[in-house]
C-alpha cells in the first residue's frame, strides 16, 4: 500500500515519547482539576480557572484518545493496537472521574450567583456550557436521588442489552436458495443484500425467513421494548419533563414543534411517496409491488469501477461550488494523508470522520473502487470540513456540534455530488440509475425514518397515558403505518407487522426523526447553493464555524432553515417530486 493512501499519524504524535509526555501532562492537569473540587463556584476566578484547565486537558485527551483508537482501527487483531486502545479507554475513565464534579457543583450552586459570574468577560468562552447546565437544573434531582438513579443505570439499559444479545447472538434465521440455486444462510448482515436481489423469489424468501423468526419471539421483544419505554417514561417524569418526547427533543437542542411539524408535513403530502412507489412498480415491471420489492434498484446498470484518483477529482469538481477556501482544504485532506483509503486485513469496516482539535480531521474509508465509494468520500469529508471550521473558530468546548446538525454538512456534500454526477452523465441509463439512487436515499432517510418516528410517538403516548400494549397492539400500529406510508397500490404483506421488533434505534427514544430533519436541512441548503443564491455559500460556511456555540435550531436559522416550520419538510417533498419527474422524463 502506497504511503500516500494511509493516515499520517505523526500529525498527532511524532513518536511514543511525545505520546507518553502528553499523557503525563494530561494527568497532571487532571490532578489540578481534582484539587479544585468543592470551591469552583466560590468566585469568578475559581470557575474560570477550572474551565481553563478543563479546556487544556480536553485538548490533550482528544489527541491521545483518537491516536489509540486509530491505531486499533487500522488492525483490530494487532495485540499492541488492542493494548493501546485499552490504555486510552482507561484514560477516558480517568478523565471522566476527575471532571465529574464540575456539572453537579454548578447545578447545586446558587443560580443567581452563577448568572452574575457569567456576566464577567473572563467566562465568555464557557458561557454556553454553563447556561446549558443551568437550563438542565430544573430537571436535576437532589444529590441523593441522582446517585440512586446512577446506581440503577445499568439495570435501566437491561432491555436494550437483552434485545441486542437475543437478536444478534441467538437468532438463527435459516437458509434460502439464492439466484444461483445455492443454499445460503440468512443473517442480519446479508438480509439487505438478498432484499436487493434481482429475483423476486429470493427477496420473498429472505423477507419471510426474517420475520418468521421475529414472529416467534414477538411477545418477548414486546416485553423488552415496552419495559424500555416505561423506564424512560418514569425517568422523564422524575426529572420534571411533561413526556419522554419533551426530554428527548430538549437533549437534541430541538423542540416538540420540530417533531410535530415533520410528521404533519408528511401526513399532508404522503401521496408523493405513494407516487414514487408506483413508479418503482412500473420500473420493476410488476403487476403488484410487495414490501419485499421496495429495496431493489430497477435502474441498476453494470457496476462501474473507479480509481481513488478519479474519485478524488470527481469530489473536488462537484464541491468546487463551495468556494476556493473549502476546496483548498479538501485538496489538503487528499494530499496530506487525512484519509486512510483502502480496505486492509482486520481494518475496521465502514467509514467515519473524526475531527481532532488542534490537528485536523481524520477520515477512515474502505475504498473498493466502486462508484458508490465516491459518495462515501464526499459524505465523510462533509463531516471533516464541519469539524475543521468549528475547530478553527471555537474553543474545544464549543466546537463539538450537536447530533441535530451533525449530518447536515455531510448530506449537503452528497447532494452536491449527486447533482454533479447526474448533470455530467451522458448515458441515459446511468443517469436514471443516479437519479433513482438519490430518490431512494430520500425515501429511506425522510419518509421511512418519519414512519419510525410516528410509531414511537404513538406508542409512547399510549404507554404514558397508562395503556397496556400487547404484541398484537404494537403489530397493528406498525402495520397501519405501513399502509399509510406505502399507499393503496402496494401490497402490505402481513409479515411487515413484525418489522418494528427488528429496529434497534427504538431503544434510543426518539432518535430516528433526526435523520429526516437532517436530510431536509441539507436539501434546503444544497438547493440554495446550486441555485447560486448570492452570498449563501458564505452564510453556510459561517454556520459551520459556530460549532455548538448556539442552539441547533438557531444555527440552522443562519442558513434560512426553520426546523419548526412545515415549509422545510414541504421543500424536501417538492425536491423529491421534481427528481421523480426528472426520472420519469428519462425513462418514458
Amino acid at each position: 500500500m502506497e504511503e500516500k493512501y494511509n493516515w499520517n499519524l505523526k500529525d498527532l504524535f511524532k513518536d511514543d515519547t511525545e505520546y507518553n509526555q502528553t499523557k503525563d501532562n494530561m494527568q497532571k492537569l487532571l490532578k489540578e482539576i481534582e484539587s479544585m473540587q468543592g470551591r469552583i463556584t466560590d468566585s469568578v476566578e475559581e470557575l474560570y480557572q477550572c474551565y481553563h484547565l478543563y479546556e487544556k486537558a480536553l485538548q490533550l485527551f482528544e489527541k491521545i484518545y483518537n491516536y489509540g483508537m486509530f491505531i486499533y482501527h487500522l488492525d483490530m487483531s494487532n495485540q499492541e493496537g488492542i493494548k493501546k486502545f485499552k490504555e486510552v479507554e482507561s484514560l477516558s475513565n480517568e478523565f471522566n472521574k476527575a471532571t465529574a464534579y464540575i456539572t453537579p457543583e454548578i447545578t447545586y450552586a446558587d443560580e443567581n450567583k452563577i448568572k452574575e459570574f457569567i456576566k464577567d468577560s473572563k467566562l465568555e468562552d464557557y458561557k454556553r456550557d454553563i447556561l446549558d447546565i443551568l437550563e438542565e437544573k430544573k430537571h436535576t434531582l437532589s444529590k441523593e436521588s441522582e446517585e440512586l438513579l446512577a446506581n440503577y443505570s445499568e439495570i435501566f439499559s437491561a432491555s436494550e442489552n437483552t434485545f441486542d444479545i437475543l437478536t444478534n447472538a441467538e437468532f438463527k434465521f435459516g437458509t434460502l436458495t439464492d439466484e444461483e440455486g445455492k443454499e445460503v444462510e440468512l443473517t442480519d448482515s446479508n438480509y439487505t443484500v438478498y432484499l436487493k436481489s434481482k429475483s423476486q423469489e429470493v427477496r420473498k424468501q429472505a423477507f419471510n425467513l426474517m420475520y418468521k423468526k421475529y414472529s416467534e419471539y414477538i411477545n418477548t421483544i414486546t416485553e423488552l421494548y415496552t419495559a424500555n419505554v416505561k423506564t424512560n417514561s418514569i425517568t422523564s417524569k422524575l426529572r420534571n419533563y411533561s413526556s419522554c418526547l419533551e426530554r428527548a427533543v430538549k437533549h437534541d437542542d430541538a423542540s416538540i414543534k420540530v417533531y410535530n411539524s415533520l410528521i404533519q408535513a408528511i401526513d399532508e403530502n404522503i401521496k408523493t411517496n405513494h407516487e414514487f412507489l408506483e413508479l418503482k412498480r412500473k420500473l420493476l415491471d410488476l403487476k403488484q409491488l410487495h414490501i419485499y420489492d421496495v429495496y431493489v434498484n430497477p435502474c441498476e446498470t453494470d457496476k462501474d469501477e473507479i480509481t481513488f484518483e478519479e474519485a478524488k477529482e470527481e469530489v473536488l469538481e462537484a464541491l468546487k461550488i463551495l468556494g476556493t477556501e473549502y476546496n483548498g482544504k479538501l485538496q489538503e485532506a487528499f494530499e496530506n494523508r487525512w484519509i486512510d483509503v483502502y480496505a486492509k486485513p482486520n481494518k475496521r469496516g465502514g467509514a467515519y470522520s473524526s475531527g481532532v482539535y488542534g490537528v485536523h480531521p481524520f477520515v477512515l474509508t474502505n475504498f473498493v473502487n466502486s462508484k458508490r465509494d465516491v459518495s462515501t468520500i464526499a459524505h465523510e469529508l462533509g463531516h471533516s470540513m464541519h469539524s475543521y471550521y468549528s475547530n478553527e473558530n471555537q474553543n474545544i468546548i464549543n466546537a463539538d456540534y450537536t447530533i441535530m446538525v451533525a449530518e447536515v454538512a455531510s448530506t449537503v456534500n452528497e447532494i452536491l455530488l449527486s447533482d454533479y454526477q447526474i448533470k455530467k452523465e451522458k448515458n441515459p441509463k446511468k443517469k436514471a440509475e443516479l437519479l433513482y439512487e438519490l430518490l431512494e436515499m430520500i425515501r429511506a432517510t425522510f419518509f421511512r425514518q418519519a414512519m419510525f418516528a410516528e410509531f414511537e410517538k404513538i406508542v409512547h403516548e399510549k404507554i404514558e397515558n397508562g395503556e397496556m400494549l400487547s404484541a398484537e397492539d404494537l403489530n397493528k400500529i406498525y402495520y397501519d403505518l405501513n399502509k399509510k406510508y406505502f399507499g393503496p397500490e402496494t401490497v402490505i404483506d402481513e409479515q411487515i407487522q413484525y418489522e418494528w421488533a427488528r429496529i434497534p434505534h427504538f431503544y434510543s427514544d426518539f432518535y430516528v426523526y433526526k435523520y429526516a430533519t437532517g436530510v431536509s436541512a441539507a436539501i434546503y441548503i444544497a438547493t440554495k447553493i446550486l441555485n447560486h443564491e448570492e452570498g449563501f455559500v458564505q452564510k453556510y460556511i459561517e454556520m459551520l464555524k459556530q460549532g455548538c456555540s448556539k442552539k441547533s435550531i438557531d444555527l440552522l436559522k443562519m442558513v434560512d432553515v426553520d426546523l419548526e416550520s412545515k415549509e422545510t419538510y414541504e421543500n424536501t417533498i417538492k425536491f423529491y417530486k421534481n427528481k421523480m419527474k426528472e426520472l420519469e422524463g428519462l425513462i418514458n
